[in-house]
């Protein structure tokens, strides 16, 4: 059993700078090529000669902080952070940076932005609390602020060590601190993290894509268990020197990233196509007239199922992109309707055809359910449902939203009965084994919420 601690998952973004006017607005495109990781919340905070500005809003990046807030925020080195909580409540205490004013050597003040989920958060608080701090919001965040600000070695890097040491789980974390900015990568290397650089500055972001749209270059990742410290124009590297195999979350590449990021030594697309390819090898005796994808996310397997069956592929939907990603309602109808505002099937594409569609990954099977009706509705012939990735029959401990396992289907249901509750005339994974041959260093990566193999737990 697991503690029910606020976990989220979302995209972080830091920037030092030698120009003070720029680095609001730098984190501000950063956050906005991010948004796809969180659209619940968003914030920045900026370090300019030892003050600390943070700003922090509910909504999207371009509504919440475009404007007269960036405007009026200076700094040499800032964080930024986009949120979606997958537990717990919705409300601007739960917003990053977190924030916390301390008395040490080297700083008045810690800012932190985190991308992941500490597994020992609810014993972690708990062990706080009786130690006498006190606690603003339910997320994780705040008990890894809690244990940076009351570790007293007297060293930056000795403090971190210290406090990180006693986290289980993943984290990948921005920390600001008076003229220096910080980022930790847990040392399973669970979520990623990447740093970059544009002219004489230095940036670091959940993803490459990130730092394609300020321009600036990828240097490298950062490795699994690194810490990496950024201090006039300069940076400095150490490690945790935590045990732990490499986990790098494989559902990332599946669904959570964007195609045009690259991940763990990879491009995001085509390590999706990858998989349409491995899957299509399965599938060697169905025919049918196209090849549609769900999108976006499904639209890389597609290609990749197209090119190896040799069945055309089509685009059997036109998506409306102002709605994100979790546009869930609590009924029936509002679902229904939710997926019919969000996607519309092609009539020429559909109607009287044999369809092969690619999504990438079943979890609920509510959405996938009104998909198929959808595409019946107009006039689908069959509709034979594949998944580019294998049944999700263990809910997610280290950040990605997935429900408790009694909601997953797959974990409820065999082939046939997950048919029947979507309403296809078939339906297909890919299997576990053929994953794995996707990638090039497959035992470096977490397949928990497949297998239930948790590699670090409590």
């Amino acid at each position: 059993m697991f503690y029910r601690e606020m976990k989220d998952h979302c995209g972080v973004f830091g920037y030092s700078s030698c120009d003070p006017a720029m680095t609001a607005s730098m984190i501000y495109y950063g956050l906005f090529a991010l948004q796809h990781r969180g659209q619940e919340s968003c914030g920045i905070a900026l370090e300019n000669n030892g003050e600390l500005q943070l700003v922090k809003k509910m909504g999207l990046v371009s509504q919440a902080l475009g404007g007269e807030n960036l405007g009026s925020m200076k700094g040499y080195r800032g964080i930024g952070h986009v949120r979606y909580s997958t537990a717990g409540t919705s409300c601007i205490s739960d917003a990053q940076p977190l924030s916390a004013e301390v008395s040490k050597p080297y700083t008045d003040f810690i800012s932190l932005a985190h991308n992941g989920n500490i597994t020992n958060a609810g014993e972690l608080r708990l062990q706080l609390k009786k130690e006498g701090m006190t606690f603003q919001t339910k997320a994780d965040t705040e008990v890894i602020l809690n244990l940076i600000a009351r570790t007293q070695t007297g060293d930056l890097i000795r403090d971190l060590k210290e406090a990180l040491s006693r986290l289980r789980g993943a984290f990948s974390l921005l920390i600001l601190v008076k003229n220096r900015l910080i980022a930790v990568r847990d040392p399973h290397g669970v979520r990623p993290l990447v740093l970059g650089k544009k002219d004489d500055d230095w940036v670091v972001a959940s993803e490459t894509c990130a730092l394609d749209i300020i321009r600036a270059s990828f240097v490298r990742e950062i490795a699994p268990g690194e810490i990496v410290v950024i201090e006039n124009g300069n940076i400095s590297c150490s490690n945790l020197d935590l045990p732990g195999p490499s986990r790098q979350c494989v559902f990332e590449l599946i669904y959570f990233s964007r195609p045009d990021s690259f991940h763990f030594g990879t491009n995001v697309h085509m390590a999706r196509k990858r998989m349409g390819q491995a899957l299509a090898q399965s599938d060697k005796g169905l025919r049918a007239d196209f090849v549609i994808a769900v999108p976006d996310s499904g639209i890389p397997a597609a290609l990749g199922y197209s090119d190896a069956s040799g069945i055309p592929y089509e685009r059997g939907f036109t998506r409306n992109h102002y709605i994100g990603r979790s546009f869930i309602h609590p009924l029936q109808d509002q679902r229904e309707m939710a997926v019919k505002v969000k996607l519309n099937p092609v009539f020429p594409v559909v109607n009287k055809r044999d369809l092969i569609v690619i999504d990438d990954s079943l979890v609920r099977g509510t959405t996938c359910r009104l998909i198929v009706k959808l595409l019946k509705d107009f006039g689908a012939k069959s509709v034979h449902l594949r998944f580019a990735s294998p049944p999700v029959c263990f809910p997610c401990i280290y950040g990605i939203d997935t429900p408790d396992r009694n909601k997953l289907l797959a974990a409820n249901y065999d082939i046939d009965g997950i048919k029947k509750f979507i309403g296809a005339d078939s339906v297909a994974y890919l299997e576990i084994d053929k994953l794995r041959s996707c990638q090039e260093c497959p035992d470096d990566f977490c397949y928990a919420c497949f297998t239930g193999n948790y590699f670090d737990s409590v």
